[in-house]
């Protein structure tokens, strides 16, 4: 039976936080979900830009798509929260997704550990769920030149979180797509200063503005 991996950069020290990043998928598919491909490269910046001081887990889904009810990507998250509870109990985490895994951070931010949600670009689809939302600090961030994903769903999804009781920014970056290429510093400094925001050792909200 196929399990989920886990790619690991530990803290240096004792760490504040646990940031599980989240690539993006496909809509449908049931073959594996390598480390070649690119939407699970994309992600590498993104730890490269978290503070020395968090441990961070690269999960790489069992299959590709989401796979409509079966929902396989947030199945594969849940197994990597109760992993973090067994190696981290009591540790804050921090969901960082794009694309199909924002979806997954946005739906499986339900668990106790979860504090805070950093949704790039993701994939919204009506009914999506916003209760388990409740009381988490959310980034929703969605270049406005996308074309696969929408961001208009990002921003009504936004608004219906914020009524369920999350705390939530919603930013629009100016010109960039779905890659989030043509301004990828922009989007590596945006993550990496919204994980130190919302680690317990944070500074001020320093989150930029597009």
């Amino acid at each position: 039976m196929r399990v989920p991996a886990l790619e690991i950069r530990e803290a240096a020290d004792r760490p504040q936080a646990l940031v599980i990043l989240l690539h993006g998928g496909a809509a449908g598919g049931h073959g594996r979900a390598h480390r070649g491909r690119a939407a699970y490269l994309r992600m590498l910046p993104f730890q490269r830009a978290m503070p020395g001081d968090v441990t961070v887990w690269r999960l790489r889904y069992r299959f590709r798509g989401w796979n409509g009810a079966a929902a396989d990507p947030v199945r594969d998250l849940e197994w990597a929260l109760d992993q973090a509870r067994s190696r981290h109990p009591g540790l804050p985490v921090v969901l960082v997704g794009h694309s199909m895994g924002a979806r997954a951070a946005l739906w499986g931010a339900g668990d106790p550990q979860v504090t805070a949600v950093c949704a790039l670009g993701p994939w919204i689809e009506p009914g999506d769920p916003v209760a388990q939302l409740a009381g988490r600090t959310v980034l929703i961030a969605h270049g406005d030149a996308d074309r696969i994903t929408d961001p208009a769903a990002s921003r009504r999804y936004a608004v219906a979180a914020e009524k369920a009781g999350a705390d939530v920014t919603f930013l629009d970056v100016t010109g960039d797509g779905h890659g989030m290429l043509r301004r990828a510093r922009y989007w590596h400094r945006l993550v990496g200063d919204f994980v130190r925001a919302h680690t317990p050792r944070g500074e001020p909200d320093r989150v930029r503005t597009a």
